[in-house]
């Protein structure tokens, strides 16, 4: 007679690719946070950054994965 063990299998729970998920979708709110707060920055605010009105307002209308290329891994 043979005995038969079953085991029950139960996923793996990978912590390390779930802090990448949630890593990177804390930048990309992050990223959306900021270009909305560069649209709302007054004229002489913006010309201290050296960048006019209408390229904050493009900036602030890029959508959230078109990210810098120094943050793509």
């Amino acid at each position: 007679m043979t005995t038969r063990t079953t085991t029950l299998l139960r996923p793996t729970l990978n912590l390390r690719r779930q802090t990448g998920l949630l890593e990177k979708i804390a930048a990309f709110l992050a990223l959306f946070s900021e270009r909305r707060r560069l649209a709302a920055m007054p004229d002489h605010m913006l010309a201290d950054l050296g960048i006019t009105r209408r390229e904050a307002e493009a900036e602030a209308r890029r959508s959230i994965w078109d990210s810098p290329s120094h943050w793509q891994a």
